[in-house]
This record gives C-alpha cells, sequence and structure tokens, in this order.
C-alpha cells in the first residue's frame, strides 16, 4: 500500500476511499474540468501568475511540485473509481491514456472566456471543452467506431468544479468596482448561468451523460478574501451573498437540465468550509489562517511564497494557502463529491 493508503487509510475518515486494491474502475474514463481546485499542472507552461510548480507546493507529494495547488493530493485526486494512477493533466498526456481520461482543469479559469485575464494565460472552460472535443477524436481514432465511443463516453464521470474566478477575478477582481456599480449580483449570476447552461449542453452533445457539478465555495470565508477586506475574523458576505445568488440558479439550472436532457444524470457535491462564528479553529483544526507563507499583493496575491516554508503541523490546516485547501481538507471534500458520485454509478 502506497502513499496515499497509509496516510490516510484510517477507516472512519474514507472507509471506500483507499487505494488499497486496483479493481474495475467504477466509469471506463473520468474527464476533469475546473480552476485551480481541480488543476494538476496544466498551467505550468503558461504565461501566467496562477501557478505552483514550486515549493512549498507539493511538499508531500511524492513527486514534489506537479502543479497542484495544495501541499498534496487535490480533491479529484481523491476520488478512487478504480484506476491505477490520477488523471493526467491535459498537457502532458498522451494519446494512449486519453480512452480513461483528462484533466483539463486550470487555474485562473473561468465559465467566462475574460475571466482571469488579469493572471496571464489559462484555459477558460470553453477551451476546456474544445481540448476535450479533440481528445474525443483521439479515442474515436484509437478505438476505431464512433459509435462504440459515444457509447463510451455516456458511461464515463464528467467533474465540473468552476466559476469561483468568475468571482475572484471578475466580479470582484482587480478594477471591478465600476462593473458592480451597473451590474447587481443577480444580473451577473443570470450571465454566468446562461454561459454554463450552453457549455453543459455543448458536454451533453459531445457525449457526456454522467456529470458531477460542484457549486462555488463560500469564497469569501478564504483567508486571502478575508485579509484583503480587513474582516479576518470573518466571513466577507458581500462575496458569499452573490456566489449563493449563483449557486441558487445553478440548482435552478442542474434541474431544468435533468428534465430535458435525455439519459442526463446530474449530482451537486456541496464543497464548503464549516459554518461557525469567528474563524480561528474548531478543536485542533485551524480554519482562518493559511498554512504557508503568502503574498499580499498584486497577481499573486493569496498564493504561496516560493520558499520552502510552512506551518509545522499541516494536517492540522483547512487552508494551505490563501485559496486553497490542504490535503487534509481535500480528503474531506472528496467524501462529499464521492457520496453523491455513487448515486452516479
Amino acid at each position: 500500500m502506497g502513499y496515499w493508503a497509509k496516510l490516510f487509510c484510517l477507516p472512519v475518515l474514507v472507509f471506500a476511499l483507499c487505494r488499497g486494491v486496483v479493481g474495475d474502475p467504477k466509469f471506463p474514463c473520468y474527464f476533469i474540468f475546473g480552476d485551480s481546485l481541480l488543476d494538476v499542472g496544466n498551467n505550468n507552461g503558461l504565461k501566467t501568475s496562477a501557478k505552483a510548480n514550486y515549493l512549498p507546493y507539493g511538499i508531500d507529494f511524492p513527486q514534489g511540485p506537479t502543479g497542484r495547488f495544495s501541499n498534496g493530493l487535490n480533491a479529484a485526486d481523491f476520488i478512487d473509481l478504480g484506476f491505477e494512477d490520477f488523471i493526467p493533466p491535459y498537457v502532458t498526456v498522451k494519446r494512449k491514456d486519453v480512452i480513461k481520461g483528462v484533466n483539463y482543469a486550470s487555474a485562473g479559469s473561468g465559465i467566462l472566456d475574460e475571466t482571469g485575464e488579469n493572471l496571464g494565460e489559462r484555459f477558460s472552460f470553453n477551451t476546456q471543452i474544445l481540448y476535450h472535443q479533440e481528445v474525443i477524436s483521439h479515442i474515436e481514432t484509437l478505438q476505431g467506431n464512433e459509435t462504440y465511443t459515444q457509447d463510451h463516453l455516456k458511461k464515463c464521470l464528467y467533474t465540473v468544479q468552476i466559476g469561483s474566478n468568475d468571482y475572484i477575478n471578475n466580479y470582484f477582481g482587480p478594477k471591478s468596482h465600476d462593473k458592480r456599480i451597473n451590474v447587481t449580483p443577480a444580473q451577473f449570476a443570470t450571465t454566468l448561468i446562461n454561459q454554463f447552461c450552453k457549455q453543459l449542453n455543448w458536454l451533453y452533445k459531445l457525449g457526456a451523460r454522467k456529470f458531477s457539478i460542484s457549486v462555488i465555495p463560500q469564497i469569501g470565508c478564504a483567508p486571502a478574501e478575508r485579509k484583503l477586506y480587513g474582516t479576518e475574523m470573518a466571513c466577507v458576505k458581500e462575496i458569499n451573498d452573490a456566489v449563493n445568488v449563483f449557486n441558487a440558479k445553478q440548482l435552478n439550472l442542474i434541474g431544468d437540465l435533468r428534465a430535458r436532457l435525455e439519459d442526463a444524470k446530474f449530482v451537486l457535491p456541496i464543497l464548503d468550509v464549516p459554518k461557525i462564528g469567528p474563524l480561528q479553529s474548531i478543536g485542533s483544526l485551524v480554519i482562518g489562517d493559511p498554512c504557508c507563507k503568502v503574498s499580499t499583493k498584486g497577481v499573486t496575491r493569496g498564493q504561496c511564497l516560493p520558499i520552502n516554508v510552512t506551518c509545522g503541523q499541516r494536517n492540522r490546516y483547512l487552508f494551505f494557502d490563501g485559496f486553497h485547501p490542504t490535503e487534509l481538507a481535500n480528503l474531506f471534500y472528496s467524501r462529499q463529491m464521492m457520496l453523491v458520485i455513487s448515486h452516479l454509478i
């Protein structure tokens, strides 16, 4: 049993999630779309400040820094579907391996193409779907039968975790004050939902049938946002209220898609920080501070400084940097994801 299992095969915590034995995959393939919460290295070669291919990121990962915005694994890594290896990033996946799945997630990306442009290059959700369309053509070539490929894709798991940057690096981003004056949270959420609807329909037309669509987390509780807004002992209500408008509309959207799209199944994992008062700690779990030393200014705000220094006990922190969870937190989030994903098997 390897690193993953030795650290986290604690019966009460992970039950069926441990990778002790590789069996028949629960899905024949796994496609991952999203932002930095699920990025495993797609941004490493891009001209962007949104990358995590340096220490202390990856300090607890066997291969060291890979582009994951955590000290170790992210939530998608923990989703055990029976594959022998982690799902590889789009930029390095070998052509023969695309049949098992691809991770397209890109830090800084959003539902809207312009989201994250302040950070530099990234793969927007539209771009990720375009890359998926390209991958499908490779799968058809490998399988030699378009009909067989479509049947194959209908059995795959599609995870989508995106939208946080549409608020952090767009609606509440740099130089966004005028936008918030002219566009209400409800209007902005409607713009996002209309685009998101088109994107999910696009994936459906490409063959997707089994969707795990995560809501946007309460990003107003992230240490970097609380620091910026001067509410270090409480979440930023303005941000969370805006996000909750989107999440409510997304719930309605998924209900509509379930009714309209034949054979499509949708589940919505809730990935969230604990609901408490002052953000300091829960027992021995520190939830108010980042584990690493973070940048406080400019486009790298909230990211770990490139120094190999972290908190002493990383398994006691919820946040590794100013925005992203520790490996321990990702383990808990993956449990929430797996509980609902089981309904798609």
